[in-house]
């Protein structure tokens, strides 16, 4: 099969529904030649279901970021079905309610520590435990929701995404020397599940689809995608530490 990444053997986490960025990212790999394994968590069941959905049926791997016992026996569940890989796609986050919405004052710190947890430590977490399985020339991209600003609702989670992208510079930082690259897409916000469980998202639609300077399509998930998939491919071998926006230009405006 032929593709910008044909050959290459992923890892894509975060696929829950098919109006997921993971889900087209593994959709979008693999018709590039991918071969692509995918992990879940919670209602793996519906993982299963969706994965059926792709181009080719992909293996679903039990993963919870926050389980030290799933990320130390992830290289083994992989190379059950690949020998190594290639590319790793982390996207995942999650807030308690309270961190959202508005609450930031309020938030518990056992609540702010989950949404760090999950959201950011994560990332460091996904990669080390897949590096045994990485050689040079590999790559770790994660997703982002622009952690340079303060966002109105977004609250922890935004202090969560700008950890994150702290992060993915010191992953760029100290895997560099494997040949190992670490980059972030930047997506706009986008109508996914995730999106729908922060109160008050709504009210970013307008005013990015209205200001973006290459208009902005909330229920488009393939530009932020294929991002992603040009990170992962050979084409840019000397990038790494960078955070790439998928937004039709709404960051490089003032306020």
């Amino acid at each position: 099969m032929s593709g910008m990444l044909a050959g290459k053997r992923l890892l894509v986490t975060g696929v829950i529904t098919d109006q997921s960025i993971a889900f087209s990212v593994a959709k979008l790999a693999q018709e590039n030649g991918a071969t692509v394994v995918l992990t879940g968590f919670g209602r793996l069941s519906l993982v299963e279901r969706i994965a059926k959905r792709l181009p080719e049926p992909a293996p679903v791997i039990e993963l919870d970021v926050t389980n030290a016992d799933h990320l130390a026996g992830l290289a083994d569940r992989v190379r059950e079905h690949v020998d190594g890989l290639d590319g790793v796609v982390h996207s995942i986050g999650f807030a308690p309610q309270s961190c959202l919405g508005g609450g930031f004052l309020d938030a518990p710190w056992d609540d702010v520590a989950t949404a760090l947890h999950v959201s950011t430590y994560s990332y460091k977490a996904l990669a080390t435990a897949a590096l045994p399985l990485m050689g040079p020339g590999g790559a770790v991209v994660g997703l982002t929701f622009d952690g340079t600003k303060a966002w109105p609702v977004y609250d922890w989670m935004g202090v969560a995404k700008a950890g994150l992208e702290s992060a993915s510079r010191y992953l760029a930082l100290h895997l560099g020397r494997r040949g190992i690259r670490s980059n972030l897409v930047s997506a706009g916000p986008l109508r996914t599940m995730a999106a729908r469980s922060i109160p008050g998202f709504e009210q970013f639609e307008d005013a990015w689809a209205d200001r973006a300077p290459l208009g902005w399509d909330l229920a488009d998930q393939e530009p932020a995608a294929r991002a992603v998939l040009a990170l992962l491919s050979d084409w840019f071998p000397a990038t790494t530490g960078e955070v790439v926006h998928v937004d039709g230009g709404y960051h490089a405006l003032g306020a």
